[in-house]
């Protein structure tokens, strides 16, 4: 492996981030807080507790992965697209550099940065709330594969837009309503019987019930099909990445 190749896309792309702090970790840092203000006082007044959890504190896992899959979709759909947009994607390919080390340099940035963001939003909601972490590792566990799985969700949409249209309409039109209905500002268990079938069909259900249990040990559904649809998506986004890079799909042109 080219392990200074790997490096290099790493950093540069690392670099970027520093170079855009406001954009990359401020705004959504100042976005969640304003969530637990917002939410916390407006609907923390009318509803206290959720499965012996204060509103507040139940915010915080939903309201983390919030910015997990949103973050980590557009860092590395950005990461890749730019490349592409400015036409120095085919020095990169025409390099010795194998797919592999290109997919780890981006993912890999883009997933460091959303876990980054995650913890400093874990941190700045101490200030608001009183938050207990009942399983720390398998806390970090659903917050890194969650970011990296993710990232290659957003690398692969990266290849996939001709355009900066294009990059947003997955982001804002289907992952950022998925994760209102998800379950991230309550229990799916206060939903009629009805929709709580209909919410089952949505996939981000499991991550966030998942990565709550590891905070306060309740969950939507069970922890082990929580982390078998995590596992899923991962191999699922691997196998479409491995298929771009065989075919050139939206690369070679």
């Amino acid at each position: 492996m080219n392990l200074y190749a790997v490096r290099a896309i790493y950093l540069y792309e690392m670099a970027r981030t520093w170079r855009t702090l406001m954009q990359s970790i401020v705004s959504p840092v100042i976005s969640t807080a304003l969530y637990f203000v917002v939410f916390g006082s407006a609907i923390g007044s009318r509803i206290t507790e959720i499965d012996g959890v204060s509103y507040g504190a139940f915010l915080v896992p939903g309201l983390i992965m919030l910015s997990l899959l949103t973050q980590s979709i557009s860092n590395a759909a950005f990461g890749i697209y730019f490349p592409k947009f400015t036409g120095t994607i085919y020095e990169l390919l025409s390099a010795p550099v194998s797919y592999f080390e290109v997919v780890l340099g981006y993912v890999g940035a883009a997933a460091t940065k959303s876990v980054i963001l995650g913890l400093i939003i874990l941190a700045t909601a101490h200030f608001f709330v009183p938050v207990q972490i009942a399983h720390p590792m398998a806390m970090l566990f659903f917050l890194i594969v969650t970011a990296i799985t993710f990232s290659l969700f957003g690398f692969i949409i990266g290849i996939w837009a001709d355009n900066f249209e294009k990059l947003q309409i997955v982001p804002l039109l289907i992952v950022t309503p998925l994760v209102f209905l998800g379950g991230s500002f309550y229990s799916i268990s206060m939903l009629p019987p009805f929709w709580q079938t209909v919410t089952l069909f949505n996939p981000v259900v499991y991550l966030i019930s998942g990565f709550r249990w590891s905070f306060y040990e309740i969950s939507d559904v069970n922890v082990a099909t929580s982390l078998a649809m995590i596992m899923l998506f991962l191999a699922l986004c691997i196998a479409i990445v491995w298929w771009i890079f065989r075919t050139g799909y939206q690369i070679k042109k």
